[in-house]
């Protein structure tokens, strides 16, 4: 069945450039923007880390925060999702160069979502 670590954590934002800024100072996490995509991303030294997702992008809600779960199979992790009751919000969607996410919700309205990346 695998491991399934955390590898992501999205921070709902209505400024996701302030917020880089805001954490920055706070804790002293490194923030790169990716201007293609436009998304700002935080990591801490030695952890896990994320990004800010802007409120209204693909239905993020103020107060959202979305945990990326590995899997080796999205669509596989998809269908037991489904099969145990839980429903798919966002299908397998391709991050070019990066991988591929899905977003799902559990059978009692938790939100979680699923990352494969392309190494």
């Amino acid at each position: 069945m695998g491991s399934h670590p955390i590898v992501h954590v999205e921070i709902a934002s209505r400024d996701p450039k302030a917020s880089g800024e805001f954490y920055q100072q706070l804790f002293g996490w490194k923030i790169q923007t990716s201007e293609e995509m436009n998304y700002v991303m935080w990591q801490p030294e030695g952890s896990t880390g994320g990004g800010f997702s802007p409120i209204d992008n693909q239905g993020v809600r103020p107060h959202d925060t979305i945990v990326y779960i590995g899997t080796d199979d999205i669509d596989a992790t998809l269908s037991r999702v489904q099969s145990l009751g839980g429903k798919v919000l966002m299908p397998k969607t391709e991050i070019p160069t990066v991988g591929w996410f899905a977003i799902f919700e559990d059978p009692h309205g938790g939100r979680l979502a699923l990352f494969t990346g392309t190494m």
